[in-house]
């Protein structure tokens, strides 16, 4: 028997990557916090919904948030600040990957960063610039593009 304090969890990616951890890390996630408590949880958890290279980000994301000192000095903050803003500094597939993730393991902090990071990408931008951004095709006629834009004007001032 180990003598460490912590219980380990192992979480199994949708692509059979296996991860251990200190079950504080993983009660970062209220799905896993769940399953644990109804006593769902077997040795492996199966994520069927993330991929090993999101679920590894995500195991990244919670270590570095429960083993910041919980009485925070303001050093600590922000350290956990600049984690942060360099954690979401990745390409946009696994941005949406990791809302994705966040959402379905129920990771408020990581989906609230994720989020904000989407939305501060359309900020000032045009619907024409967001589309750009994001890849989204335009399918509305000019027509029917003038007659949003006559019923939303005040979006639009």
């Amino acid at each position: 028997m180990s003598s460490s304090s912590s219980k380990k969890i192992v979480l199994k990616s949708s692509d059979n990557e296996t991860f251990e951890l200190d079950e504080t890390v993983a009660l970062e996630s209220q799905t896993i916090k769940h399953m644990i408590e109804d006593d769902c949880a077997d040795s492996v958890i199966p994520l069927p919904n993330v991929t090993g290279k999101i679920l590894s980000k995500v195991v990244e994301y919670c270590k570095k948030h429960v083993e910041a000192p919980k009485d925070s000095d303001k050093v600590t903050e922000e350290d956990l600040k600049a984690f942060d803003a360099d954690f979401v500094k990745v390409d946009q597939g696994t941005l949406f990957d990791l809302i994705l993730a966040a959402n379905y393991l129920n990771i408020k902090d990581l989906l609230n960063l994720t989020c904000q990071t989407v939305a501060d990408m359309m900020k000032g931008k045009t619907p024409e610039e967001i589309r750009k951004t994001f890849n989204i095709k335009n399918d509305f006629t000019p027509e029917e593009e003038e007659e949003v834009r006559r019923e939303n004007a005040w979006a639009f001032e």
